[in-house]
């Protein structure tokens, strides 16, 4: 299991699996990517990213306390801090986090098909 990484290195590795989407094919981002509001909940961090994925990336990135009230994202992630970085790094399989309770994702089932397309 990752360590635990501050916030800025949570952003940085947010940063950096925007910077995959956009790698992805142009013709492929437009099939499958709709736009979605996504939060990432970091509990050992007692905070949570909102963001918008968009056609250009994760948008908008923004750190909140955990306790602070928001609107409910439609794509809603809950990492640790260190398995955020292990994921956006490539240290770590999404799938494989994800079957071992490293990861919750709570999202629609087309969600789920169109981002495993993407990532």
């Amino acid at each position: 299991m990752g360590g635990m990484s501050s916030v800025e290195e949570c952003r940085a590795a947010i940063g950096k699996v925007s910077d995959r989407i956009m790698k992805v094919d142009e013709a492929d981002r437009r099939k499958h990517l709709v736009e979605r509001t996504v939060s990432v909940t970091v509990p050992d961090l007692d905070t949570v990213f909102d963001m918008r994925l968009t056609r250009n990336g994760l948008e908008d990135v923004t750190p909140r306390a955990a306790a602070a009230p928001a609107d409910r994202a439609q794509v809603r992630i809950t990492v640790s801090s260190g398995d955020l970085v292990e994921l956006a790094e490539d240290r770590l399989d999404f799938a494989k986090a994800m079957l071992s309770g490293r990861v919750k994702l709570d999202a629609s089932f087309g969600d789920l098909l169109r981002m495993r397309k993407l990532l």
